[in-house]
């Protein structure tokens, strides 16, 4: 019985909305000779503001990736432990219940990985397993979920906590033109999500089945070049045309577990952008309505990667409207171009008792922008 709890997420303070972005766009590029589709593709993401961990004067600087990088470590390190403290408090565990620690991210670098820093950090036992996750891009919000089902399947007694760190800013690139690169400009922002698996115990999602798809010969549709600069994104036209080859695999999850895929309670679907939304509720015969929570996260933080659909998860706990026993559907889809998907039903247990972390004498304020 593995539950997804409630999760934490926190936005970084600094602000730009799609005005914002697109006067940049204007001044930045005014000379690009495909800057009028790059300004409509950026207005019609849906993508109302997003949330920067610098202000956008120093984010469209490029100090070199060695710095960078230095700022994403310095950054997560930062943020990240007040969210995870939230996260272990919706759940009713401490630190020290956790057994695995799932940390993914596809916009920085550390070795040994956060979790290490965590563990000698937090107060979580020494003896607590390891699984950071780089390279699957936004898939890897499904594939930490999945991961940790797995885990508290195996272990029905022990419970995983993910952490979600994606830090998009910092894979700006002034010099890149082409028209992939500009609109990520307009798409991508920055956010920290965590959320407890336990192994038994706990109100959530019960996750009850978990699968995995891929769309063959696509590993070019969605990817990182790396060069002395950093992380450079390259996005194909053909992405917004992946949902139809995917919904199939979402249909055969659903199919498996005895369930329609068009009958469900809710969705927590990773919006990288309005056409996947769109393409969903045509190809699995939902209402527009049944993404709200995904299109929210779109709408107000802008592509956060792996934490989209922890943020959606997260507004569906606080519009508090699910039922016990609701059925549904969560999914990611990354580079690959792969899918990472499960289903559950919802469960209400008893409220967590809220504990303290350890050495804290006071209730873990909230940063700016957290939930």
């Amino acid at each position: 019985m593995a539950v997804l709890c409630r999760p934490a997420v926190a936005v970084p303070e600094h602000v730009i909305t799609v005005e914002e972005t697109l006067e940049h766009a204007r001044r930045v590029h005014a000379h690009h000779p495909q800057l009028p589709l790059a300004l409509r593709l950026i207005s019609n993401t849906g993508v109302r503001k997003r949330h920067l961990i610098r202000p956008i004067s120093e984010t469209l600087q490029h100090p070199g990736f060695e710095v960078r990088n230095r700022i994403y470590e310095e950054q997560a390190k930062l943020r990240v432990p007040a969210v995870v403290s939230r996260a272990l408090a919706n759940s009713g565990l401490r630190a020290e219940d956790i057994d695995l620690l799932v940390y993914v991210s596809c916009t920085g670098f550390m070795m040994p990985s956060m979790t290490s820093w965590l563990i000698n950090s937090m107060g979580f036992r020494h003896d607590t397993r390891q699984l950071p996750i780089a390279q699957l891009g936004c898939a890897a919000g499904g594939a930490a979920i999945n991961r940790a089902h797995d885990f508290c399947t195996a272990y029905p007694d022990l419970n995983a906590l993910i952490v979600a760190c994606e830090f998009c800013s910092l894979c700006y690139q002034p010099d890149d033109h082409d028209i992939g690169s500009l609109l990520s400009n307009g798409l991508f922002g920055d956010a920290v999500a965590a959320a407890v698996v336990r192994g038994s115990g706990g109100s959530g999602v019960l996750l009850e089945r978990n699968a995995a798809a891929m769309i063959p010969d696509t590993e070019d549709w969605i990817s990182y070049q790396v060069k002395a600069t950093g992380f450079h994104f390259r996005l194909d036209k053909r992405v917004p045309t992946t949902m139809e080859p995917l919904a199939p695999a979402l249909r055969a999850l659903a199919d498996r577990h005895r369930w329609d895929v068009a009958g469900l309670d809710f969705y927590i679907i990773h919006a990288g952008g309005p056409r996947i939304l769109d393409d969903l509720t045509k190809f699995l015969g939902v209402p527009p309505v049944a993404f709200r929570y995904s299109r929210a996260t779109l709408t107000e933080y802008g592509n956060i990667a792996s934490g989209v659909v922890l943020d959606a998860l997260l507004r569906m706990f606080d519009e508090g409207s699910v039922p016990d026993r609701a059925r549904g559907l969560i999914a990611g889809f990354g580079p690959g171009i792969s899918a990472e998907m499960a289903v559950g039903s919802w469960v209400s247990g008893p409220e967590p008792t809220i504990v303290r972390p350890r050495g804290e004498q006071v209730a873990v304020a909230r940063p700016l922008g957290g939930r």
